[in-house]
């Protein structure tokens, strides 16, 4: 068997070699003939131009990365993957059919497509690895690259696109940019309290990263695993991945994605991540959303953190977006590389923080972890709950335009971490003449809380324990103590975390069960606690005084979410009442109103 199967290798590589042996020769012919693009003359072999020469390299490397990528591929899928003759075809690439125009339709109907998705088909996958590895190189280049494909603002600041450039630079991909959409590119670079290996775990995770950017990304899913990568890690790791990326309010359409991600180490101690969209393989009309090649560049430094590069190049259709958020959309401060990399420096800092062993624990003694924990899953919660997300219907009650109220209830079942019955939820967005410091500095403060708490009925909020999660001080968790003015009342405990980074902040909160808190304090798991979080996030209203988010103080102005959580009955199969949702629109309404007024009178 053994000298069998030697003889079918050695006949499969004399074929091989004969195949090459011919490519050989066509290729001698063809040089034989070449001429010269300037005098129309024979040229030798000598005479390639550095960049001909120069292409032929890359193109080589390229497809050698192909190859194995494909053989990687083949050992998980099972079969064979063919070559793929995209790259080294000299055929212009193929123009994406996206059917008809892209409507402005219903704001949140584009749910469907995430839904229809299904893991791609065999036929798909050669196509898939060529595209990751063309995406790969073309991030590298985007992360490194600096004038004229990258333009330095007037301030010095940011980074624009230079999309004539960009084409000159990138001419094959996924395609034109659709009628109707819009680019948005951007690139900011930090240095996080993180290794570069964690780092290239949570971004190939896909529970952990839709963990630590909950913010950022409202649900996520792995449909596909063309590779795991090579020698125990993720080098070469290959996914097929659909997401859908959020703002913190109800008035900004989510984003739907359906990717290939794609991890590769460049170097001792240097990863890449990219992501690119594979809407080509599912052509349909309800796509809004195009990413094209998008994602980190990671560098080992010293002492455990790492240097981060991240990219970030859409192509959207916003017309959906409320005229409330459409300056902070277009800045790029919603979705761009500066919220993603804000948000992941933020994280480092929490974990980094929830892992460090010589912090003192304060009031909380051995309960630090498990209080960090349970504030974690409450804060999941919050932002899960209060974006645009397909996953939830919500309900516009009458207003005054931006200051709608939305409201959609769910049922919680079979679910340790929340209340079982029907909960109500109910939201609403608008703008502060105050700077979201400012916001954010009046809302998580124990002291001013009953000057917009309607539930603490005017009793004292006192901080019970107290634990900080980062370096500024505003960033920490607090167990607060509401006591009555009624002596009738039993005094009442709330949870709450605080975070800021430069673009964005929230404070999140949820009333908790004494006796599971004193539980959770002890070091018991905080899985079991029943939370219903409320809260506020806030954010920049977008204009240029406005850009530098939470760590500005100035004048300019805010985008400030709020949204509540209330068990309206205990029984799931309750139907329910008007005066519910009545209630809870009052309870929205005076919270704006009293929030507006204290901000207001200290503006003036």
């Amino acid at each position: 068997m053994k000298t069998q199967h030697e003889r079918q290798e050695n006949t499969q590589l004399r074929t091989e070699n004969e195949k090459l042996r011919a490519d050989n020769m066509r290729f001698r012919e063809a040089l034989s003939t070449a001429s010269c693009p300037n005098c129309g003359g024979p040229t030798a072999v000598g005479q390639m131009s550095f960049d001909e020469h120069h292409l032929r390299l890359e193109n080589a490397r390229l497809r050698e990365e192909i190859d194995r990528i494909s053989a990687i591929a083949a050992k998980y899928v099972g079969k064979p993957v063919v070559n793929y003759p995209l790259l080294s075809s000299p055929m212009p690439p193929r123009p994406l059919d996206f059917g008809a125009q892209p409507g402005t339709g219903e704001m949140y109907g584009a749910g469907d497509l995430l839904r229809s998705i299904s893991a791609p088909s065999e036929a798909d996958k050669p196509m898939i690895i060529e595209l990751a590895v063309a995406a790969m190189e073309e991030l590298i280049r985007m992360a490194q690259m600096g004038e004229p494909l990258w333009m330095t603002s007037l301030d010095g600041t940011t980074s624009m696109l230079n999309e004539e450039e960009y084409i000159r630079t990138f001419p094959r991909g996924i395609g034109p940019k659709p009628t109707g959409f819009k680019c948005e590119a951007s690139r900011e670079t930090a240095v996080v309290i993180m290794n570069h290996i964690n780092l290239v775990e949570i971004l190939m995770d896909v529970h952990q990263w839709s963990t630590v950017f909950s913010g950022i990304v409202s649900k996520a899913s792995t449909l596909d695993v063309l590779s795991t990568g090579v020698a125990g890690n993720y080098n070469g790791a290959l996914q097929v991945m659909t997401a859908e990326f959020q703002v913190p309010s109800p008035l900004v359409p989510t984003r739907e994605s359906y990717y290939v991600r794609y991890c590769k180490q460049h170097a001792e101690g240097t990863w890449a991540v990219v992501d690119v969209s594979l809407d080509n393989l599912r052509p349909s009309p309800t796509v809004r959303c195009r990413r094209r090649p998008s994602g980190c560049l990671i560098q080992e430094m010293p002492n455990g953190y790492s240097k981060v590069t991240w990219v970030e190049h859409v192509e959207v259709d916003d017309r959906g977006v409320h005229n409330l958020y459409k300056q902070l959309v277009s800045s790029g401060h919603a979705f761009g590389a500066k919220r993603w990399i804000a948000t992941l420096d933020r994280q480092c800092e929490r974990l980094a923080s929830v892992m460090a062993t010589n912090i003192p624990t304060g009031d909380v003694g051995d309960g630090r972890k498990s209080m960090l924990k349970l504030a974690e899953r409450m804060v999941i919660s919050f932002c899960a709950g209060v974006s645009a997300s397909t996953a939830h219907t919500w309900t516009t009650l009458s207003g005054t335009g931006a200051d709608d109220v939305r409201v959609m209830t769910r049922k919680s079942v079979d679910d340790p971490g929340r209340p079982p019955g029907i909960v109500l939820s109910a939201a609403t967005s608008f703008w502060l003449p105050v700077s979201p410091k400012r916001v954010f500095d009046f809302l998580r403060d124990e002291n001013s809380r009953s000057e917009w708490d309607i539930l603490s009925n005017g009793g004292v909020v006192q901080e019970m324990a107290h634990i900080a999660n980062g370096r500024d001080t505003g960033n920490c968790v607090s167990l607060l103590r509401v006591n009555s003015a009624n002596s009738s009342q039993s005094n009442m405990l709330i949870l709450q975390e605080s975070c800021a980074d430069p673009t964005a902040s929230f404070v999140i909160y949820a009333p908790v069960d004494i006796v599971a808190m004193n539980v959770v304090l002890n070091g018991g798991d905080p899985d079991y606690v029943a939370l219903l979080p409320s809260g506020f996030a806030i954010l920049p209203d977008g204009t240029t005084a406005s850009a530098g988010g939470i760590g500005d103080a100035g004048s300019a102005g805010s985008l400030l979410t709020v949204a509540f959580q209330i068990l309206v009955d205990s029984v799931p199969t309750a139907k329910l009442s008007l005066g519910s949702v009545a209630t809870v629109n009052n309870l929205i309404a005076c919270t704006v109103e009293r929030i507006k007024a204290s901000l207001s009178c200290e503006n003036a």
